[in-house]
């Protein structure tokens, strides 16, 4: 067989071509501290590493989602905690206007310290995310949750009864968001009669009926009201002349109480029903229907009876009534608003650590899959680069060869 020096060289050229390739790749693993270069290298372990790299970024989008809610419910929880000590104060400060030592310039007073509050909590209820978006206006949070209606004197709820949700894991969403309607109007305003003064009739000239005891009185609206029937919320006082007179108080109807009538106010079920006149005669009065009020429209009314000089005592502890069972209701509501905010941060958190465990758990199987023993990798590369110059050398060697060196 006879050799040409061409295949001598294309043979000692391709074998330092295939050791250079060698050391490169070995050179290329250690760089990047991984076995596997492309998938032909090891197809199976590829194939499993792509699925774990997918779950982690998966996981990651994830915990972004968990850090922006976690942002987004601390924020809400501030602004919550904010709310209640503003509605603590003002409640605070309806019970120091119940002092009857109070002149009216005292009331006025109060009434300017109630105005910033209320500007306060106005603020805070339309308070925006970060994204510039209204933290209670629900789905509607491109609307301002709350506007003032110059037309009717009242504050007004534009946003609507919808919670975002964000979704932090497989199967696992958390409400973002509480809309305005759940926190801040859903408040019962205090339950009271429909009007203070009476109808009255026969020899009853006139009269007037005042809640007195609170408690008491809310148990018979709860027990009595008819939602439906508007008259069977009807109440009646009759007189009947005799020695002495006596009094029924009827519902509808139905006979509820009675006994003997001195002219002294009546108390029945946490009411006080003073009436002018003889008898025989009535008096007719009905109950409230329950209503829902914001803190806003119950610092609105505060202020305006704080400021109204002209309000009988009796109906000023009226408006004070209101006020205090409104703030009172109001902080209960933002209260379990509250709670709900703080129950969903835990619930983030722990979902956040979750995450973490299992991300980190990925990243271990990911790395058991791919990545380099370093120790094999830079003896690998030692003997590839041991392998090359072997080969270069062999080929110098060879080069300088020539039949003359045989034939001397």
């Amino acid at each position: 067989m006879r050799l040409s020096n061409n295949i001598i060289y294309q043979n000692n050229i391709n074998k330092i071509l295939d050791n250079q390739q060698k050391v490169s790749i070995a050179q290329e693993k250690v760089a990047t501290q991984t076995r596997i270069l492309a998938p032909s290298d090891d197809p199976a372990a590829s194939a499993q590493a792509l699925l774990f790299s997918e779950r982690i970024n998966i996981n990651e989008q994830y915990q972004k989602n968990n850090g922006y809610l976690m942002s987004r419910l601390q924020t809400e929880e501030s602004v919550l905690q904010n709310i209640k000590a503003s509605l603590q104060r003002a409640n605070t400060l309806t019970i120091q206007a119940g002092n009857g030592a109070l002149t009216a310039q005292d009331r006025a007073t109060i009434a300017e310290e109630m105005k910033s509050i209320q500007a306060t909590l106005y603020d805070l209820m339309n308070t925006k995310s970060e994204d510039g978006k209204f933290i209670f206006s629900g789905y509607q949070d491109n609307n301002q949750t709350y506007s003032f209606d110059s037309s009717t004197g009242r504050y007004v709820y534009n946003g609507d009864q919808g919670n975002h949700e964000m979704k932090l894991a497989v199967g696992v969403t958390v409400r973002s968001s509480d809309n305005g309607n759940d926190a801040f109007e859903n408040v019962d305003a205090r339950l009271n009669v429909a009007a203070n003064t009476v109808t009255p009739g026969g020899g009853v000239t006139s009269g007037n009926v005042y809640v007195q005891e609170q408690a008491r009185f809310d148990a018979f609206h709860k027990a009595n009201y008819d939602a439906l029937v508007p008259g069977n919320n009807n109440l009646q006082v009759n007189l009947t002349p005799g020695a002495p007179d006596t009094y029924t108080i009827t519902l509808a109807g139905n006979t509820l109480a009675s006994g003997n009538y001195t002219g002294d106010a009546i108390r029945f079920e946490g009411m006080e029903i003073g009436l002018q006149g003889t008898a025989p005669g009535f008096a007719a009065f009905s109950l409230a229907p329950p209503e829902k009020k914001n803190m806003l429209n119950t610092l609105e009314d505060l202020i305006a009876g704080l400021n109204d000089p002209s309000l009988s005592n009796q109906d000023y502890k009226e408006e004070l009534a209101d006020g205090i069972t409104g703030f009172t209701n109001a902080l209960n509501r933002v209260s379990i608003t509250q709670a709900g905010v703080g129950g969903r941060l835990n619930v983030t958190q722990r979902i956040f650590d979750a995450t973490s465990d299992i991300n980190i758990n990925h990243k271990e199987s990911k790395a058991n899959l791919v990545e380099l023993d370093m120790a094999e990798a830079v003896t690998e590369l030692t003997k590839e680069e041991t392998a090359l110059q072997a080969s270069q050398a062999t080929f110098g060697r060879l080069a300088q060869l020539s039949l003359f060196d045989y034939i001397r």
